[in-house]
């Protein structure tokens, strides 16, 4: 059964679906929190996981983050890394204090760059018990380096540049400079390279497309995230369990390989066979066993 619920962050309602078995029997259970990718919404993939995972026997909550989706918060379309970790925190004192939660059984599960937040968000917040993520990256990584971890250093340079100059014109009073973040086309999806057409081919299409996602982002999101490695913070997730699932085939794994190599025991990196990085957000082939994977892993550390 899904229901609407509000809570608040840092003095912003977030909207956001709880999720609960449709037998839930009386007393406190095991719950988790899930957050989206960045510029997505607690309809699409996140909602696809906590969904999936009710029916399997947990009380799930996922939510817009601020400035996006339903979710308070101005100007629209920031990205605040910092923000993000301390939303995680909120949804945990959101859950904890439900009748039917365990508060001493919460894990959360990060989805894209909530992966690279939960990361944060458990290492300094203990009432996490338990961490995975599903094709997770760390934001401020894939800024610098790329989602392949190659790109030539002077694009994030460019990118600042880019940021200094949006920020300068809002404090002159001009309105919030926005960048795109979808390709025009399938056609250019295809000429910009395979992370952007696996992008496309979810958000822009009925595979995933929803209306209130975000399609362009406050240009200062990108200094918001630009030094907020959620990742290098991964060792003090120990030792509460990590779980890392990232597709054989996604251009963005080795991050999670970099990850969970730093991370401490106890720790698993879980390959699904021929997944994409947004293949992982919504094929059937691919969501199925990483669904498996997360109800085992909750199941053994939290149920």
């Amino acid at each position: 059964m899904k229901t609407n619920v509000n809570f608040t962050s840092s003095g912003w309602r977030l909207a956001g679906h709880l999720y609960t078995p449709n037998n839930l029997t009386p007393g406190n259970h095991a719950a988790i929190v899930v957050g989206h990718p960045a510029s997505g919404v607690k309809e699409q993939t996140a909602g696809l996981y906590a969904q999936r995972l009710a029916e399997l026997g947990f009380i799930t909550l996922t939510f817009d983050t601020a400035t996006q989706g339903e979710s308070e918060g101005l100007p629209r379309g920031v990205e605040d890394a910092a923000r993000r970790i301390e939303e995680f925190k909120s949804a945990v004192s959101f859950l904890s204090l439900r009748a039917e939660v365990d508060p001493e059984r919460i894990g959360a599960l990060g989805i894209c760059a909530s992966g690279g937040y939960v990361v944060g968000a458990a290492a300094s917040d203990h009432r996490i018990k338990a961490v995975a993520t599903v094709s997770g990256v760390d934001l401020a990584t894939w800024h610098r380096r790329g989602a392949d971890g190659k790109q030539d250093p002077k694009v994030f340079q460019s990118l600042l540049d880019a940021c200094a100059a949006a920020r300068a014109a809002e404090a002159r009073g001009e309105p919030a400079s926005m960048m795109p973040i979808r390709p025009a086309s399938e056609e250019a999806a295809r000429a910009s390279g395979p992370m952007d057409l696996d992008g496309y081919l979810y958000y822009c299409t009925d595979n995933g497309r929803h209306p209130r996602q975000a399609d362009e982002l406050a240009w200062t999101s990108i200094d918001r995230t630009a030094l907020a490695n959620g990742f290098s913070l991964v060792e003090l997730v120990a030792p509460r369990p990590l779980l890392m699932i990232v597709g054989t085939e996604a251009v963005s794994k080795w991050m999670g390989e970099d990850a969970i190599a730093r991370a401490h025991e106890p720790k698993e990196l879980f390959w699904v066979e021929g997944a994409t990085h947004v293949g992982l957000y919504y094929k059937p082939e691919y969501v199925n066993p990483a669904v498996a994977k997360l109800a085992n892993f909750f199941n053994t550390t939290i149920l």
